[in-house]
């Protein structure tokens, strides 16, 4: 019963907490599944990240950063995610190619064509069943990681933040059978069981 389910949203929404949420209670219910992230997941994608996420010693262009989240993707693909389902598993991943779209498109701008032509390849036509949006506004979600140590994207100004969150609701506005949009601001408690309801049904129905 393979199902493919992806987490996405602005610094800040929460989202990471909630996958490690679902994945705790699929495996309590005795469910195959696993969990993973972007960028990362693999040997090579932590390097990758380190580099997307940490590095001061030179400017990252928007067309590099966009090759190295898909480097990072396509060995995420081939040795966790494909073999996973494969192997009818649930995945549970902590972004996936709608990040890159709403980072490197909307908030970098660049081109969206490129972005999905380039993303489609790395995930070899991969495309979730479930898209869980924890939407948030920008001003709170960064308030919320304040004591945390700012990554390069984290230190980027609000209207690339802004412009990164209207990306994520235009993705979902385009495609809201596959997107599941819930207020952040709402209580873990709450958010849990919306996230549930809609899996559980995924469940069911597969």
């Amino acid at each position: 019963m393979p199902l493919f389910i992806t987490f996405e949203g602005g610094e800040g929404c929460g989202k990471s907490y909630q996958a490690h949420l679902l994945y705790r209670k699929l495996k309590t219910l005795a469910l195959p599944a696993i969990l993973t992230h972007e960028p990362g997941g693999t040997l090579i994608g932590e390097k990758i990240t380190r580099l997307l996420k940490w590095a001061q010693d030179e400017d990252i262009s928007p067309l590099t950063e966009l090759m190295l989240f898909n480097a990072s993707r396509a060995q995420l693909i081939e040795k966790v995610i494909k073999p996973a389902l494969e192997n009818d598993n649930m995945v549970i991943t902590d972004r996936f190619t709608d990040s890159t779209i709403a980072y490197q498109g909307y908030g970098r701008g660049l081109d969206i064509k490129l972005i999905k032509a380039i993303n489609n390849t790395a995930a070899s036509g991969l495309k979730p069943d479930l898209t869980v949006l924890l939407d948030i506004p920008e001003e709170e979600g960064l308030t919320r990681k304040i004591r945390q140590k700012a990554d390069r994207f984290h230190q980027e100004n609000m209207a690339f933040h802004r412009r990164v969150r209207n990306g994520f609701l235009q993705l979902a506005a385009e495609e809201p059978k596959r997107w599941l949009v819930i207020d952040a601001r709402q209580s873990r408690s709450q958010i849990s069981r919306i996230i549930w309801e809609r899996v559980g049904k995924l469940i069911i129905l597969r």
